[in-house]
Formats: structure tokens, sequence, C-alpha cells
């Protein structure tokens, strides 16, 4: 494991050759099994045609099954972390606990701004005023600035957070940020999820067992009931429902 707060920077084949890519990915993913291919077979894929200095998986901490089960066919790769500012302790202690223990390289992808200096332009807590905004500028752009560097990204991303993600496909071209973007584990369930960080002894947040089944920054991510929602605690009393990484 090292750590660092740069990405690497590859040289990257054309838009067009990568886009092509991905349109084989998801033909020939579809081809491998009667129901859908499995999060190992998805990664298998990446490794044949990317490398691992080619690709990032961006994880938000809430556990490590995702980065653990990229790194055990691209061992050594590049995991963005969204140093927002405003997250949890628990989140911060998971974030060590993975570049400690998998075989990865941990990249702190940083905002343009500090926390203070966005406060001293558009004024305290922008996240409970203008929370896309906050987004916007402390996630959204850092992650497409980091992705410059990679052909393909991982993500997390799973069909049962939320009506919004329902159509997650394995394998899609990215247009805004312009690469390949892959989301292996969209079919599973948040206890699949779960059984496969146990099963592995990957690092899982401290919150997950304390109601926090989604996690973002700490202000504007609630506990949820059992049987909720998972995303629900994400901008409770808001009708945002997405930071916008996603679209």
């Amino acid at each position: 494991m090292t750590v660092s707060l740069a990405p690497r920077v590859a040289v990257k084949r054309s838009r067009e050759e990568l886009r092509a890519l991905a349109e084989q990915g998801e033909r020939e993913l579809r081809s491998l099994a009667a129901d859908e291919a499995s999060p190992a077979d998805v990664v298998a894929w990446v490794a044949r045609n990317f490398g691992t200095d080619a690709a990032a998986v961006a994880c938000s901490m809430a556990d490590a099954a995702l980065p653990h089960l990229v790194a055990e066919q691209l061992p050594g790769v590049d995991v963005l972390f969204l140093d927002t500012g405003y997250h949890f302790a628990e989140t911060r202690f998971t974030r060590d606990e993975v570049g400690r223990v998998l075989d990865v390289r941990i990249v702190d992808v940083l905002p343009e701004q500090t926390v203070a200096e966005q406060d001293a332009e558009f004024g305290a807590k922008l996240f409970a005023r203008d929370p896309g905004l906050c987004c916007a500028r402390r996630k959204v752009a850092p992650l497409q600035d980091a992705l410059a560097g990679y052909e393909v990204w991982f993500t997390g991303v799973r069909r049962d957070e939320a009506p919004t993600r329902a159509n997650t496909p394995l394998v899609t071209w990215d247009e805004r940020n312009g690469l390949v973007k892959v989301n292996p584990v969209a079919a599973w369930t948040f206890d699949d999820l779960l059984d496969y960080a146990g099963a592995h002894q990957v690092p899982v947040n401290l919150l997950v067992s304390n109601g926090y089944p989604s996690i973002g920054c700490e202000p504007c991510t609630k506990p949820v009931a059992p049987g909720e929602d998972p995303r629900s605690g994400r901008w409770a009393g808001l009708s945002k429902t997405e930071c916008g990484l996603h679209v």
C-alpha cells in the first residue's frame, strides 16, 4: 500500500477507442451467463483490456468490499477518496484501514478550496443553503479532474440503493468524464456487500452497524430506520437524492 495526493497520469486511448471498448465490454459480459456476469467476471474483463495504471476505484469508505474485489485482480490499483473536509471521523479511520490492509494505492482527491476558503467566499454552511453547489465544488469537480488520468473507473453503485439507480449497467461509457465506467456490484444487495466484506475480512465503516447504510459528508448524512431506503439518510429533508457523481 502507498498513499498519494496525486493520481497516476497515464497516456490514454482516444475517446472513440474507449467508447468502443465500453460497448464491447457490455456485449461480452452479457454473453457470459444466462443471468448476469459476476462482479469477479467484470473485474477480469477490465484486467484483460486495461491494467492497473489505467484504472481507478472510487470509494466512499463505507466499506472496502469494492477495493478488495478489484485489487484481487488489479493489485496496487488507485483508490480515490474524495476528501471533502466534512467526513465523519469513522470514515477517515476506514480510509486509513483500507490503505493499511489492502494492496491498493490511496489517492486523496481534494477540492480546489479548503472548507474555510469556501466559507469565506460563499458563507458558512453552504451545504445547508445550496447542497448542489457544495457537492459540485467538493465532489464532482475534483473527481472529474482526478479521472482525467485514467481510462476506466470502478464504482460501488448498486441498483437496490434507490429508484434512480435501478437500471445501472455493469459497463457503460461515461460521456461527462470521458472514460469507461464499471459498476461490478450493481446487482448486489446491501446484504451481499456485507456478506462479502465479512467473508474476506475487509474493513467496514463502524457507522454501517449504527444505522448508516449509505455514508456521505457528516452534516448531510443521517441514520436510517430499518426498512427505509438505504439512501434516505442522505440530504434528509431535502429534494436532493444524488451528489452528482453518477448522472
